[in-house]
């Protein structure tokens, strides 16, 4: 008789397009398992954790109420399951972050004579495998995503609730208490992703860069959980679509850049950033902290900011304002930025955030980064023409009148005043810049 397998699900939660669920199919029964690591949970906000729980009470409703739930350090959850259930073999999409690649070694050497079997990851083409004709990874995003597109990727898999036998085991653990204001789970990406697929897509190319319009897929939390896998996104584009296609790449991109470079989660891409003067002491904490809340006294940087508060996401091109604005205009160190966003986006995710930051800060892997220095009010301008985007979250605000409400000179009194001078400390950043170039 063959002895039972273990899908244990991680950043791969839904059933169809799933690869590694065939593979885990193919060995009998299958006990579908999601370990509670502490070593995971205790760094994410509770916007993440709140949606990775519904994320989790949607896949245990489509599997039935079969989803066996574990809680502690997998080296020894996983292994005792195993051992317990008399499984075979362990299925996983290959983790290709720092942590997960190491915990999956310690768990596989843990498993003993039982198999260990990963079966493709979150990405279209799992990272690494895009290389440099010299063997040597892309440092740049252009020519990798030539590499990319060459390569190519499987058409999405034929798989589904009923590909497996599904079986129990007794002494699971509750899913955990959380509601998030965001439908979450495979079927809720799935509507997600044909709503704009159908609508906004075919306007993305100037769409996604406007903050008052709804020109996004919203997709980058479900993306982040693996509730829809980007080769099925992918499987749906047309040639029409390169703009949407590239987004995608540069999510496979930074996942590549974190794959050859564990240590860009912390540190500096380019090394001479070390370099690299920030301010420091209460005037950068306290200017720090009026960022966070939304009170720099420009407008659609504090739109932004108050935006992640109040929906735990943020616009992709506010992103890069903001971020701008917190390393160029307030000379804080990226990683400060970095870990804010983390503990409030609810799509935060290791490789894209870390690396989005270092674009910004410059020291990423941009060829030549140092003169890109955001203007908060020409960006509030060029994206938010008619300010509906600032009126919607600055509510002191919403009395000034079309694009007025970008010009600092028109504001009302109760509106803060701007915390920093743009032109001079564009000048501060230059110098800081140059201080490092050779």
């Amino acid at each position: 008789m063959t002895p039972p397998a273990i899908m244990w699900f991680r950043r791969d939660l839904r059933l169809s397009d799933h690869p590694a669920l065939l593979a885990a199919a193919d060995s009998g029964e299958v006990l579908p398992l999601f370990v509670l690591d502490d070593r995971l949970l205790g760094p994410a906000g509770e916007p993440r954790k709140h949606f990775l729980y519904d994320c989790l009470r949607a896949l245990d409703h489509d599997l039935g109420g079969r989803l066996h739930i574990a809680h502690g350090d997998p080296v020894k959850v996983v292994p005792e399951i195993a051992r317990k259930l008399g499984a075979g073999s362990v299925h996983v999409s290959a983790d290709t972050g720092p942590y997960g690649r190491e915990r999956d070694e310690q768990v596989r050497t843990a498993l003993g004579d039982i198999d260990f079997v990963r079966t493709g990851s979150p990405y279209a083409v799992t990272p690494g495998r895009v290389r440099k004709q010299d063997g040597e990874p892309y440092r740049v995003f252009t020519p990798f995503r030539r590499a990319w597109l060459d390569h190519g990727w499987r058409k999405p898999a034929k798989s589904g609730v009923d590909s497996a036998r599904w079986t129990t085991l007794k002494g699971g653990r509750k899913i955990p208490a959380g509601k998030s204001e965001l439908p979450a789970g495979e079927r809720a990406a799935l509507q997600v992703w044909a709503d704009f697929r159908d609508g906004a897509l075919a306007d993305y190319d100037a769409g996604r860069d406007r903050p008052d319009r709804n020109g996004t897929s919203y997709l980058s939390a479900y993306l982040r959980w693996g509730c829809v896998h980007p080769r099925t996104l992918l499987a749906d584009l047309g040639p029409g679509n390169e703009t949407f296609r590239s987004e995608l790449a540069w999510r496979e991109f930074y996942a590549d850049v974190l794959w050859h470079q564990p240590r860009t989660a912390r540190e500096n891409y380019d090394r001479k950033f070390d370099k690299f003067e920030h301010d420091s002491g209460r005037t950068a904490q306290r200017r720090f902290e009026a960022w966070c809340e939304g009170r720099t006294g420009y407008p659609v940087v504090d739109a932004g900011m108050r935006q992640l508060l109040a929906e735990n996401w943020m616009h992709n091109r506010v992103r890069m304002i903001v971020a701008s604005f917190l390393v160029k205009d307030l000379h804080v160190p990226w990683w400060w930025g970095a870990r804010h966003f983390m503990r409030n986006l609810i799509d935060g995710d290791l490789a894209s955030n870390q690396h989005n930051w270092q674009w910004v800060a410059g020291c990423g892997t941009d060829a030549a980064p140092y003169f890109r220095i955001f203007n908060p009010i020409t960006q509030g301008e060029k994206f938010d023409p008619n300010g509906d985007y600032v009126r919607k979250y600055v509510p002191e605000l919403r009395g000034v009148q079309g694009k007025a409400v970008h010009k600092l000179d028109k504001l009302p009194g109760e509106y803060p005043a701007p915390i920093v001078d743009h032109a001079d400390e564009r000048r501060v950043s230059l110098e800081r810049y140059d201080a490092i170039r050779t």
